[in-house]
């Protein structure tokens, strides 16, 4: 089931996943409505969609065309189609108003907000949250109702799920919960009483998986997520009041988002572009001369933005491991496959000529190599996945680190493999898998199969496996073997790489 869900849902964008599941919930809501299932009358949904989309769809054009940059239509959508769910619907022209107002502050949000090209806050939530002060329309939050949760549910969990923010979903809805079942009981109410309410007549789970996991306003790193999904629960589940301002879980997302802004480099990074070389068939690596130096750790990834003719169904955003060391000067590279069927994205980022500026949205990723230096490491690589080892090999190489690392390269291609002078230049142990020619590998690597990655073979290669501490990327499939693989062989210290795919 696992493997289906990687590889059905890795082949979606992750917008399009997002804009589809919102999109599928409106068309079941309103089917809902006219068999009076959920509560909004559905002449007024079905005014109040529209006018929600084609606003926030007419800010983002008119902004992005101020500021000089074309408008991103999915996002666009999404937020009109957040503020749908989360404001009063109507058919009365002041209910409208206030839907087309919400829709186009959530959007001039994104460019006004903004520190940096960086929009701050969640901009659905902000634009809904004005009209807690304004006596105009009002928020909701409709979409909370027992007949819709298990679509939303779903949902959630399939976003959740291929941006892997599992973590941060559950966290949240367990502290939240638990907070909500407990006031509940405490008031008197019974444990059913309680359960109805937090789980299938609250929008818990449709703000955990639409609003709270939203990329560009978290934090880059896994402690900082979770820590921020703690006080977003609490500020969700916990009444308070403070002069004009009290508990909303409007409100929760807005100062949720200002202390993810604390932990994140909040700025464009722009680059310009030095050098595009093939470095093995099919394998290119795109060099780039950032304006203003930037920090990171070796084995993070970074969000590129390059607005282009025709962009296809995976839109004009990518994430790319880095693939040099932090300290390899004052360039950056990127490294990626193209197949014969790319993207859109990397065609555009293929012909660009040298010089050419490219924007990055910033830098995210936990899968760094542990500071302590002498834990043992296994670090097993599908493919193109041997990028953020690259980047953490050349790094503790220059620092003359000593670490006991072995590799293991996974590759389907004969041809020469990437990379292969780094590895060589760090002395590091490599095992490739792989029709790869035993003799023309570099002297001191080992040939452990000319099929699969196998166990058996891994085992015998890797004999103190358990005792290793593994990190894991490349391909889904190749992912979840190796780590039952390497869970039953006593390996309980495993890492995996992330893309979210937005």
């Amino acid at each position: 089931m696992k493997r289906w869900l990687d590889r059905t849902l890795g082949a979606v964008a992750m917008y399009k996943l997002v804009l589809g599941s919102l999109a599928a919930l409106a068309v079941v809501s309103i089917a809902l409505a006219f068999v009076g299932l959920v509560s909004p009358d559905p002449f007024a949904l079905l005014a109040s969609l529209p006018v929600a989309v084609a606003f926030s769809y007419g800010a983002s054009w008119l902004g992005a065309r101020i500021v000089g940059h074309r408008a991103h239509l999915e996002s666009s959508l999404i937020t009109g189609m957040l503020v749908f769910f989360i404001m009063a619907p109507s058919l009365q022209l002041a209910g409208l108003l206030a839907i087309a107002l919400a829709s186009t502050i959530a959007a001039a949000s994104k460019f006004l907000l903004a520190f940096r090209g960086r929009h701050i806050f969640n901009p659905a939530a902000l634009g809904a949250y004005v009209f807690i002060f304004v006596p105009l329309g009002f928020p909701t939050w409709w979409v909370g109702t027992p007949w819709l949760q298990p679509l939303v549910l779903i949902a959630a969990f399939l976003i959740l799920y291929r941006t892997q923010r599992l973590d941060l979903g559950l966290t949240f809805v367990v502290v939240a919960a638990g907070i909500r079942i407990a006031l509940t009981l405490a008031n008197g109410g019974d444990l059913t009483e309680a359960l109805s309410f937090t789980f299938l007549s609250s929008q818990m789970i449709f703000f955990a998986g639409f609003m709270l996991s939203e990329p560009l306003t978290l934090p880059p790193r896994r402690w900082q997520r979770l820590s921020l999904a703690v006080l977003v629960a609490l500020l969700f589940a916990i009444p308070f009041s403070i002069g004009n301002f009290y508990s909303d879980p409007l409100l929760a997302l807005l100062i949720g988002n200002l202390v993810a802004f604390a932990f994140t480099q909040r700025r464009t990074i722009r680059m310009s572009l030095t050098e595009t070389d093939e470095i093995a068939p099919g394998t290119w690596q795109l060099t780039f001369a950032p304006h203003r130096p930037i920090l990171f750790r070796a084995g993070q990834y970074i969000e590129l933005s390059l607005p282009h003719a025709s962009p296809d169904f995976r839109g004009v955003r990518r994430y790319f491991t880095i693939s040099s060391a932090p300290d390899a000067g004052a360039t950056l590279t990127v490294t990626f496959t193209v197949a014969e069927s790319s993207s859109s994205f990397k065609a555009a980022l293929l012909a660009l000529p040298r010089g050419s500026q490219v924007n990055a949205t910033g830098i995210w990723g936990d899968f760094v190599l542990p500071r302590k230096t002498s834990e043992p490491l296994l670090l097993v690589a599908g493919g193109i996945g041997m990028t953020p080892f690259a980047s953490q090999i050349a790094h503790a190489h220059r620092h003359d680190e000593e670490r006991d690392i072995v590799v293991i390269y996974a590759t389907s291609s004969s041809a020469p493999l990437p990379f292969t002078d780094v590895l060589t230049a760090a002395g590091v142990r490599v095992i490739v898998f792989g029709p790869q020619p035993a003799d023309a590998l570099p002297a001191g690597w080992v040939l452990g199969s000319e099929g699969r990655l196998n166990g058996d073979a891994l085992s015998a290669l890797v004999p103190d496996l358990a005792d290793r501490r593994a990190y894991l990327s490349g391909p889904p499939a190749l992912v979840n073997d190796v780590k039952a693989t390497l869970r039953a062989n006593g390996t309980r210290r495993i890492h995996t790489d992330y893309f979210s795919g937005y």
